[in-house]
């Protein structure tokens, strides 16, 4: 089973995906749920053991540990059990 941050690379890096469709949903503690989404287009650095979204003008970063599904164009392609 791949992880999440290597299927990200992959969507990041593969020309025959476009980074902008793919949709990770991961733990947010305080928000609706304690779950918040975010489009690839947010996405401005995949690091080590964290990726960074660009939230209101500033970097958020979020551990890999953190994501609980990644779709790509709407299709859930990873979850964690």
């Amino acid at each position: 089973m791949r992880t999440s941050q290597a299927l990200l690379l992959r969507y990041r890096h593969d020309p025959s995906f476009e980074f902008s469709r793919v949709l990770v949903t991961y733990v947010d503690r305080g928000a609706p749920g304690d779950l918040s989404s975010v489009g690839g287009g947010e996405i401005v650095r995949l690091g080590p053991g964290f990726f960074d979204v660009l939230r209101e003008e500033r970097a958020v970063t979020v551990p890999y540990h953190r994501i609980r599904r990644i779709s790509y164009d709407g299709v859930v392609v990873w979850e964690k059990e």
